[in-house]
């Protein structure tokens, strides 16, 4: 049975269709998926740490200033080999009237000028670097980016079920003013049918004018009550389409009614380690282990080479270049903590708390859930017989009206007794249609809660 949500409808939705829809084209689930990629991208650049790294770099330098020194020259004593010793001594010639020693010889040095410019320098090198031993930081790195990726799958988990409940609400909302359009036909039909017939026996005098307007009156009711249910058709159909994200002006139908879906999950215990929150709470506990790995790794020794290659070219002195040529250098870095004042005690300390509190709040939460699951399936069971409940005030309620009518067309019944029973048959019928719709949503509920959704 298909339950039209438009006068015009043209599409039939199914529940899957509409969830498909609506995984698809929800923002926060995309936002989710964007999210994983991230995460993915994030965990790829850790995981490069372990790798080796090249860089190329190259500099150029031009300046106009040239700087200048000029060495003064001048005269210069003399040595001569010792014959005994082989050593240098001074070549003296003897002593000067004022006491100052006098060579037999002198050599004799010129000026000589510097000039050194600095007008077409340029150098490059090619560097690796790789490190040996970080204390457990790119470790700890790499986990924690992992556990980054998972609960980032989680939180899309998670997404897509709040989706598809807000999706299920949706559906059976529109379903249930669909069942509720109809409803509100029939009883303005009844109502309708009545009518002729007490006119009818007003115009021949079989009774007063009275019960005539009296019908009427319920009449004026029943077509406000249908039209209320005409607009709650269009603004729920109006809300399904923007939750699986097409026009709110779609023409659409939903394929479902609540025909043949009376039964409730028969639930199989409690167990929430399926729920995404649960699997992301312990991920947080992993994470803030991780964390305080991390921590630690900056009080341990840390380890890494480095290579290098270099050119450089440019510098003159006297016009004539000076540095033409290149180099390779190769160096190893070893850093030891030794005592830094307790603060590598007191901030791994700290991290040891933050992964307690995250264990406390794990266990916390679990319990939460744990309650929140048990009143989900106590709200399905109470769903389910309030369903029955009203399925049998249907039966009577209908009962009831028949045999007012019989009654009421042989004169054994007044018409007000009638329209009473009428009201009680729309009010039991509603209250049946209203039960059904909360027994899907509180499986929708249910199913989240215990992560099977």
């Amino acid at each position: 049975m298909t339950i039209s949500c438009s006068v015009f409808a043209q599409d039939v939705y199914t529940l899957d269709k509409c969830r498909e829809m609506a995984t698809s084209n929800n923002t926060s689930n995309s936002i989710a998926k964007e999210n994983i990629a991230k995460a993915q991208y994030t965990l790829n650049s850790y995981r490069a740490n372990y790798l080796p790294k090249f860089s190329v770099a190259g500099t150029y330098m031009y300046s106009n200033q040239t700087f200048s020194k000029t060495i003064t020259g001048g005269y210069l004593p003399t040595f001569v080999p010792d014959p005994q010793t082989g050593a240098l001594t001074p070549n003296i010639l003897g002593m000067g009237p004022d006491g100052s020693i006098i060579f037999k010889e002198y050599a004799y040095m010129p000026d000589i000028p510097f000039e050194l410019k600095f007008d077409g320098i340029y150098n490059f090198r090619i560097s690796v670097e790789q490190p040996i031993f970080m204390g457990g930081k790119i470790v700890a790195a790499n986990k924690m980016a992992s556990i980054g990726r998972d609960v980032s799958r989680l939180q899309q988990t998670l997404t897509r079920s709040q989706v598809i409940e807000e999706c299920d609400k949706a559906y059976w909302t529109c379903v249930k003013a669909g069942q509720m359009l109809v409803l509100a036909q029939k009883y303005c039909d009844m109502l309708n049918e009545l009518s002729k017939n007490v006119e009818n026996a007003v115009n021949v005098g079989m009774v007063h004018n009275k019960e005539l307007l009296t019908v009427r009156v319920k009449q004026n009711e029943a077509e406000l009550s249908l039209r209320k249910a005409q607009n709650g058709v269009r603004l729920a159909t109006m809300n399904l389409c923007y939750t699986i994200g097409i026009p709110m002006t779609s023409k659409i139908a939903v394929a479902d009614s609540f025909e043949g879906m009376e039964q409730a999950i028969i639930p199989d215990g409690v167990d929430i380690s399926s729920r995404p929150e649960y699997a992301m709470l312990s991920k947080q506990v992993d994470l803030k282990k991780y964390q305080e790995r991390l921590v630690r790794s900056d009080y341990l020794p840390n380890l890494g080479v480095m290579a290098m290659y270099g050119y450089t070219n440019g510098v003159k002195l006297n016009n004539e270049k000076i540095i033409d040529g290149s180099s390779v250098v190769a160096l190893a870095s070893l850093k030891i903590p030794i005592f830094h004042w307790g603060e590598g005690y007191n901030k791994i300390r700290a991290a040891k708390s933050e992964r307690k509190i995250a264990q406390m709040q794990m266990d916390d939460l679990s319990r939460k859930m744990e309650l929140e699951a048990n009143q989900a399936m106590n709200a399905m069971d109470e769903a389910l017989f309030e369903v029955t409940m009203t399925r049998k005030s249907l039966s009577q309620a209908e009962e009831s009206m028949k045999v007012c009518k019989d009654q009421y067309e042989v004169g054994l019944e007044t018409l007000a007794n009638y329209l009473m029973s009428q009201t009680s048959w729309q009010k039991a019928y509603a209250d049946y249609i209203a039960a059904q719709a909360d027994l899907q949503l509180s499986k929708t509920v249910y199913l989240k809660t215990i992560g099977k959704l």
